[in-house]
């Protein structure tokens, strides 16, 4: 194994060090072998796993290429990980949606355009609390949280905070379900949070965000030990 993780490390260095660029087709086996001083059997060990990661693309008749490295592919592995996981670690999801969301709100407050934050502003003036249907809430929450995200131009987090938020789907329709005034109190807070990233108040946006996801946190916690 020592041998194999050696090898993924000098491919990993080609690719940091710019010596092999995103769309690169990979030298052949044998030439790529000597240039990194590897066994055959060990690159080959080495580019499997890198392929299951997403890191390289092998296609059978053509060759090994570096992939796009884009976010989204190489946090696949974490998206996996996530759906194994079983209601009980929802709490869990959860804590690391707020120290990760929080944060993200109060970048986004010092980076939202006026325009940005309108339509941030938009989004949660869009749904009547007194005619939206629980999974028409839950995808304005999903919409919601993403938008602020994306405000801050991190497309790892971006894709992390997305990979996460889709675990805790089903827990946000419970709750929509169950609990009272559950929908006015998600409209609400967004729209305190919407307006502290549009007024560009970074510590307010985050301390909000915080309570917000944080009140979630609260009510499962309640919901599963009843």
């Amino acid at each position: 194994m020592a041998l194999t993780d050696d090898a993924i490390e000098k491919i990993k260095a080609m690719i940091v060090s710019g010596e092999l660029r995103p769309g690169d087709r990979l030298p052949p086996e044998k030439e790529l072998a000597e240039h990194l001083g590897l066994s055959r059997n060990s690159l080959r060990e080495a580019v499997k796993a890198l392929e299951i990661i997403r890191v390289l693309d092998v296609r059978r008749g053509d060759g090994t290429y570096v992939t796009s490295l884009e976010p989204h592919l190489l946090l696949e592995a974490i998206s996996f990980v996530i759906d194994m996981h079983d209601d009980d670690s929802l709490l869990e999801l959860f804590a690391v949606r707020r120290m990760l969301e929080s944060q993200a709100a109060g970048i986004a407050a010092q980076a939202a355009s006026d325009e940005q934050s309108r339509a941030l502003i938009d989004e949660v003036a869009s749904i009547d609390a007194e005619t939206v249907t629980v999974d028409d809430l839950v995808a304005h929450d999903v919409r919601f949280h993403s938008d602020i995200v994306r405000l801050t131009g991190n497309g790892y987090l971006l894709s992390l905070v997305e990979s996460l938020s889709s675990r805790t789907i089903r827990a946000r329709v419970w709750r929509g379900l169950t609990e009272q005034d559950a929908v006015e109190r998600t409209i609400s807070e967004h729209r305190a949070i919407a307006e502290a990233i549009a007024q560009h108040d970074s510590a307010l946006a985050t301390s909000l965000a915080t309570a917000h996801v944080a009140g979630i946190e609260r009510w499962l916690r309640q919901a599963t030990s009843a």
